[in-house]
């Protein structure tokens, strides 16, 4: 028995040999720096952001600092269905793994019996008793099959795990352009709710001075249908409004909590939002999730081919027990009652029509295919990169020139309408300004979110939020 011990233990010493192909990362097929858009002048923000934090060491919260923000995502974190199953999913395979892992020691159990018994015919009662210890099937892996096959199930659930994490920082940044895009639709609505008035004034102005003679019939039916359209937009933006509501309880899981904290509109939000680094291309590879989960799964590729090329050689299982045998319950651990079994079998491959080297093709066919998307991955996050940046480099400038817009059109509106009523101006000038300081307005808002939404976009794809609070503040 100690001979059969130490060859086991041998057996288990040699079978940590791998046929893994050795592991090199795939250079980045990119350029080593990010490509964007020239600004037409330094900004002070840009200037500032280079100095910034990295996005993954900025944590969420510290991100977005607007209060009922924080309060939305904490609630989605926590309720919504995407990341239930995202967190579902890492369980399942580190179970996964965990089987695979249990698979390479033996598995050893315990058994009893007893039986008493009389033959047909016989008056004599025959007893038997037995208890042992067995090892049932124990691959020997001498050539790393089972290692490769733990390996690549490891690998699997990391890629999970960096799944989960994309999936959290993706409902962060849905969360967050969403409430934007509320916040985008109720300052429309507010300044289309406006325009109604100023319209329905005008309407009622140029009703009466067609009354006394100032005015044409021709006029009041234009006043007319600038008031119609402006109040089928107003029905448009409560439209609109109610739904931004309804996505946002469809993604944070739950109803609107009643006691949400106040938080800006759309035009007092611009410095809700935290300055961060764009850092090097290579930081892509350690901070993106979705990169990550592709070199992971890559890497379990890599570890499949292991246990393909393994199935090449002989299969060694080992069968054994030991236990005590008696015919009565009494003597069953006495000297004499002892039995033991050991056997051990090898299969070896011979003839299997092409189905070991059809495997080992398949597996080396799917590394390929996980090499192509790995690079994928990086080629996409570098575009996502690299137009987030264009738009930091630019629309800080194109909402500036909006906001001088709209004061102008403003202006040109009060201007305006101070001189139609003077009689010095006809009424398609006063029309005409109606329009410029609307159409402005509406510019200067949809420009504010597309501004506000990209910077949530270049955090997102620089691998920010999947912590709560930044790097510097957990030390």
């Amino acid at each position: 028995m100690k001979r059969t011990l130490i060859a086991l233990l041998c057996a288990a010493a040699l079978g940590a040999c791998s046929l893994d192909p050795a592991w090199q990362r795939p250079s980045a097929p990119v350029d080593s720096t990010w490509s964007t858009a020239p600004a037409p002048a330094q900004s002070k923000a840009a200037t500032a952001a280079t100095a910034a934090p990295l996005a993954a060491d900025l944590g969420w919260r510290d991100f977005f600092k607007d209060p009922r923000l924080q309060k939305l995502i904490e609630l989605a974190l926590a309720n919504n269905r995407d990341m239930r199953v995202a967190a579902l999913n890492v369980a399942e395979y580190e179970a996964q793994y965990r089987i695979a892992r249990a698979n390479i020691g033996p598995t050893i159990s315990a058994s009893g019996s007893a039986t008493r018994e009389r033959a047909e015919g016989s008056t004599s009662l025959y007893s038997s008793s037995s208890a042992g210890v067995g090892l049932s099937s124990w691959e020997i892996d001498f050539f790393g099959r089972l290692r490769s096959l733990k390996r690549q199930a490891l690998e699997q659930y990391l890629a999970t795990d960096a799944a989960r994490t994309s999936t959290q920082i993706s409902l962060i940044a849905t969360v967050a352009t969403d409430y934007l895009q509320l916040l985008s639709d109720e300052a429309l609505l507010q300044i289309t709710q406006n325009t109604v008035d100023a319209d329905q004034h005008t309407y009622d102005l140029t009703v009466s001075m067609m009354k006394m003679g100032s005015a044409s019939m021709q006029d009041v039916r234009q006043a007319e249908n600038s008031l119609a359209a402006a109040r089928a937009s107003l029905a448009s933006y409560t439209r609109a409004v109610a739904q931004d509501r309804n996505n946002l309880v469809a993604e944070i899981g739950a109803p609107l909590p009643a006691d949400l904290p106040q938080g800006p509109t759309l035009m007092e939000s611009e410095n809700t939002l935290a300055d961060i680094g764009e850092g090097v291309t290579s930081d892509l590879l350690t901070r993106r999730p979705d990169i990550v989960e592709a070199e992971h799964t890559l890497k379990g590729a890599n570890a499949n081919i292991g246990a393909a090329r393994a199935a090449f050689f002989p299969k060694i299982e080992l069968t054994a027990s030991a236990g005590s045998t008696s015919s009565s319950l009494s003597n069953l651990f006495k000297a004499g009652t002892g039995a033991w079994t050991f056997a051990p079998s090898i299969s070896v491959p011979i003839f299997d029509f092409g189905y070991n080297r059809a495997s080992l093709d398949v597996a080396k066919v799917e590394k390929d295919i996980d090499i192509a998307n790995y690079e994928k991955a990086i080629q996409t996050a570098f575009k996502e990169v690299s137009n987030a940046l264009a738009g930091r480099t630019t629309y800080v400038s194109q909402v500036a020139a909006d906001r001088d817009y709209a004061n102008s059109a403003q202006q040109y509106y009060d201007l305006a309408q101070a001189r139609y009523r003077a009689g010095t101006d006809s009424f398609l000038t006063l029309l005409d300004a109606q329009r410029t300081l609307y159409t402005a307005q509406q510019q200067l808002v949809t420009d504010m979110l597309a501004r506000q939404s990209n910077l949530i976009t270049l955090y997102k794809v620089l691998g920010g939020g999947w912590s709560e609070t930044s790097a510097v503040a957990q030390q």
